[in-house]
Order: C-alpha cells, then structure tokens, then sequence
C-alpha cells in the first residue's frame, strides 16, 4: 500500500508530472541578526507578496516558503521567527492558488509545526545523518520528528529528505547509492532531494542518476542549482525540482522574484512535459 502511495506522491500532491517548486523567501525574521527593526513584520509580508504573485503568473506548480535570510544559519529555530513565519504564511494564503510546502531552516521540528498551523501539504529539511560543516556538528533525529509527525496529526504532510546536506560534509562517508538505500529502508522518506554543495548551485549529474537508480518508487527532485540551462537535461533524469536562485532578478538568491525569468523556466518545462508525453 504505502509503494503504492508514495508512486503516485508528486501527481496527488501538484497535480502535474515533472513538477516544479518555486522558492518564496522570507526576508530576516524576528530574533535573527539581519531581521529589519525599521521595516518589521509589514517589510516582510510585503515583499512575500509580491514573489508569490510572480511565482504564480509565472506557472510554478506550487511554493515553498522559507527562512532562507535568516543569517547566521542556526539548527533551532527561535519562537519569534517560528511565530512569525506562521504570521506571514496565513496572512498570504488567500493569494495562493497553488500547493505550498515550508522549510524552516534547519529545525525539522519547527517546520512540522508550521506546515500543520499552516495548512502546507509537504515539508522539506534534513532527517538523517550526521554532518560537519560551516555550522558545527549537525545532528539529525529522525525518529523523533516522524514520532512529533504522529503528535501532532500531521501524518497526512509529505516529508521531502535532503539526502545531502548542504554547507557540510557527512561525518561518515558512503556512497550516495548506499546512503539512498538505508536512508529509504530506516526513515520512510516521501521523497527524496539531492542538492549541490551550497544554495544555488547544481549537484553533478552522476549523483542524479545514482540516486535515482536506487529509489525505486520514491520521487527523486532536484534541490538546487536549477537553471535555465540545465532544467531539461535535470529534468529527463529525475521526477522534479525545487527552484529559487534561478527564478530571483540576476539570478542572485537574496533578490526578488523575477516573473519573466520563472515564465521563460516553466516554458521549457511544458514543453519538455509534451515531449516525454508522447
């Protein structure tokens, strides 16, 4: 039942194959270094607005919101930035006609607690394994999360695994082949997402086609670096991307929404959508 289930995950949730996610982030929030005094909670909702305006007349398939300013990066989000993303979030939620999912960085447990105040259909963070990086030692917890998941009635919100985390290298090194096989039989990913080194950059395309020929049914995305220029080829191998830095102005991850540069990446897609549809 749940191959069944998990099969059909990408199609139940957006509604289309090869689905893109576009990224809506939210300036610095409440409690963090760079949040705004001046421009406050307004600045922030503000400026959301507007990119989930562009991100939908640009033909996104759904949105993710997250915290992605929020620098220094911490692996516990504070309760004035959950609290105020759950604001900014149902304060824009009549706008959306679209799908949307949350990532607060990097707090699984938050982010289970946002989408469920929030309504969001997925979720994506990392569950599992150990990492050293710019921030520390990373340690994930996954057996707790799925048990806060059943706490709190959120069983019905998919969870979209990072199979490799950015910023950090695994404490233990295996190949991504054997890290996909036991992280699929002892976490019960949704689906699985395979970043590059750092936001905004791509993974090489031999860890696409590694991790996607060891997850059977489960849906493999890309998780960033996707571009104009690379969207198709990404997209014959796997089943859908998450996409931010490309759809900002100049390509910058910390600028805002550019909708020609969404409408012109979601025009290959269709296109691409077609062609495998023959």
């Amino acid at each position: 039942m749940r191959r069944m289930i998990i099969k059909n995950i990408l199609k139940e949730i957006f509604g289309v194959e090869k689905p893109i996610v576009g990224m809506a982030h939210l300036l610095p929030l409440p409690g963090n270094y760079l949040y705004d005094d001046d421009g406050g909670i307004e600045a922030i909702v503000n400026n959301i607005v507007k990119d989930v305006e562009n991100l939908q007349s640009g033909g996104v398939d759904a949105i993710m919101f997250c915290n992605e300013h929020d620098r220094p990066y911490s692996f516990k989000a504070g309760p004035a930035a959950i609290a105020a993303m759950v604001y900014v979030i149902a304060t824009v939620e009549s706008r959306l006609k679209i799908p949307f999912g949350v990532d607060m960085l990097w707090d699984p447990m938050a982010t289970l607690g946002i989408a469920k105040a929030t309504g969001a259909s997925f979720v994506r963070e990392i569950f599992t394994n150990v990492y050293s990086g710019d921030m520390g030692m990373w340690q994930t917890n996954c057996n707790e999360t799925f048990r806060y998941r059943k706490l709190i009635g959120a069983e019905d919100i998919k969870l979209f695994f990072t199979v490799n985390a950015e910023f950090s290298a695994p404490i233990a090194e295996r190949p991504l082949s054997i890290v996909t096989k036991s992280m699929i039989m002892s976490s019960l990913p949704d689906a699985v997402l395979i970043s590059g080194p750092i936001t905004g950059t791509i993974a090489e395309m031999d860890l696409f086609k590694e991790v996607k020929a060891n997850t059977k049914d489960i849906p493999v995305l890309a998780n960033t670096g996707v571009s104009l220029e690379t969207v198709t080829d990404i997209l014959k191998v796997v089943d859908g991307a998450i996409i931010g830095t490309a759809f900002k102005v100049d390509g910058i991850t910390w600028n805002a929404v550019d909708e020609e540069r969404v409408k012109k990446i979601m025009d290959k897609v269709r296109s691409l959508r077609k062609e495998l549809g023959k």
